[in-house]
């Protein structure tokens, strides 16, 4: 899907209940789960031993961190939207956080994002992105997410 160009700030507020857009898929290889584990310093036998994840894991081999999929959502979001008119942007929160189905290494990943609310702040808005992250192939979404941004003009 193209990327989203958002003008300015006062078209962002136009946007609350819409769908902003979808990443691209991205693999998720035993690599970078290894370089997750290695810089979160989380190296649990079912992300990071195939072997041992194929034989006593439920899912049948290795899952990516739950942590891992929502330090995507920059890199997603990014792909999805754009606002010109912006000073800066910062992470303000996250709310409703869960991972209802695992990712497995080697399965394909993006993400959906819409504007679930906007309120004005001194010298900008915060805006909350539902994020749904989705498994090619899968049904239920890996994780679901509210994630609170500030964006200052």
């Amino acid at each position: 899907m193209a990327k989203r160009i958002i003008e300015d700030l006062e078209e962002m507020k136009t946007m609350v209940g819409q769908e902003i857009g979808v990443s691209d898929w991205i693999k998720v290889t035993q690599e970078r789960v290894n370089t997750f584990a290695e810089a979160t310093g989380d190296h649990q036998w079912i992300h990071v031993d195939p072997e041992r994840a194929k034989k006593e894991s439920p899912y049948g081999g290795p899952i990516a961190h739950g942590y891992l999929t929502m330090s995507l959502a920059p890199y997603f979001l990014q792909q999805i939207m754009e606002i010109k008119k912006k000073r800066m942007g910062v992470n303000y929160g996250l709310n409703k956080v869960r991972f209802p189905a695992p990712v497995p290494v080697g399965g394909k990943l993006r993400m959906k994002a819409e504007v679930a609310e906007i309120e004005e702040i001194k010298g900008g808005i915060q805006i909350v992105i539902k994020m749904t992250f989705e498994v090619e192939g899968q049904e239920k979404p890996c994780c679901i997410a509210e994630a609170i941004y500030r964006y200052y003009s």
